[in-house]
């Protein structure tokens, strides 16, 4: 398993060893001991999987408040997304920033998202199967979202069309107006 580093300390992306043979392949999606070694000491607690039927859906930006903010660890199982991490810490000096890359059920990518980061993705095949693990039970009153198309953000999604929304989802403040209560640091 590799563990690269991203433009946030915290953000990385994880690289499962697949080992194939002619019967098909093997890999461990998460190892307790490899990333413990690696500095990152998270129990998840729930497992989740989404399933978008059409090209061009968008889930996000979502994040949940403290005490029940959340770090993931996606990945796509089939099809593709471009899935993106946005620092939500006041006070970061990388606050508003976003990075995004491309997870699919072919190059079996995984992206670890941190407390203080809002999340979305795109799907860029249909037929997308996603599953993450969280370390926080999800807790409606404390489910946030932020506009998919901020400005201030400005994130380059790869298919320039009007993506399929959830009304949650089209309606969703501006990052400048979002309840956040993330700080750097803490």
């Amino acid at each position: 398993m590799n563990i690269v580093k991203t433009l946030f300390k915290d953000v990385k992306v994880i690289e499962p060893s697949v080992f194939g043979d002619h019967r098909g392949w093997f890999m461990e999606t998460f190892n307790d001991a490899v990333f413990k070694e690696a500095g990152i000491k998270i129990q998840f607690v729930q497992d989740n999987q989404s399933f978008s039927a059409a090209k061009g859906t968008l889930r996000g930006l979502h994040y949940q408040l403290n005490p029940k903010a959340q770090t993931k660890l996606v990945r796509c199982t089939k099809g593709a997304i471009f899935d993106v991490a946005i620092d939500i810490r006041k006070g970061s000096p990388t606050f508003g920033k976003w990075f995004g890359l491309e997870l699919t059920a072919d190059n079996k990518k995984q992206l670890l998202i941190p407390k203080g980061f809002a999340h979305g993705f795109m799907t860029l095949t249909d037929d997308v199967e996603v599953q993450y693990k969280v370390d926080e039970l999800y807790a409606p009153d404390c489910d946030r979202g932020i506009k998919w198309n901020d400005p201030e953000i400005g994130i380059e999604w790869p298919i320039n069309i009007s993506p399929v929304l959830s009304s949650k989802d089209e309606n969703a403040p501006l990052l400048k107006d979002a309840d956040n209560n993330f700080s750097y640091g803490e």
